[in-house]
């Protein structure tokens, strides 16, 4: 993982980040990470386990059943 210095940060800067990082749980190094995160990465698009969840919660699995296919896996052949 790649590793950045910010130097010259000004000192009301970094003690809000430490008031915030405290207020989240978290050490300022964790909450700085978050931020940057947040500030780059595109949050407009879904991510893949969103999607799955969006669309199981609008379906109805109360009367749902799954059997396991419990057949034999052929074994793979080599020639």
């Amino acid at each position: 993982m790649a590793q950045i210095v910010v130097r010259q940060i000004p000192e009301e800067v970094h003690r809000a980040l430490k008031a915030q990082a405290a207020a989240h749980g978290r050490s300022a190094e964790a909450e700085l990470r978050e931020i940057i995160a947040h500030a780059v990465l595109p949050q407009s698009r879904p991510r893949a386990g969103d999607l799955m969840r969006s669309i199981w919660s609008a379906a109805e699995t109360e009367d749902l059943t799954f059997d396991r296919d419990r057949t034999p896996a052929e074994p793979a052949r080599f020639e």
